[in-house]
């Protein structure tokens, strides 16, 4: 069983393999925030679609909408 120790302790060791340490990693929230944001906006589009290729251009919005909301709102803010 892996030790665990500081992460600002585990983050100076060389041999990180051997604790079970986060060095600067996220858990993973952001991803489920994303995946809920393109699963909403797959809704939207959905919605709106008659044929096809309506369905076709909804799922690729749906995939590049919240990724392109987010850099306008990142640029907005000045970030």
């Amino acid at each position: 069983m892996k030790k665990e120790i500081k992460t600002a302790e585990c983050c100076e060791k060389k041999d990180q393999k051997k604790y079970r340490c986060n060095c600067g990693g996220n858990n993973g929230s952001n991803g489920a925030i994303y995946g809920l944001s393109v699963i909403g906006a797959l809704f939207y589009f959905l919605s709106k679609a008659t044929g096809f290729s309506m369905v076709m251009v909804g799922i690729g919005k749906s995939i590049f909408w919240p990724a392109v909301l987010m850099f306008k709102l990142l640029t907005y803010l000045g970030m």
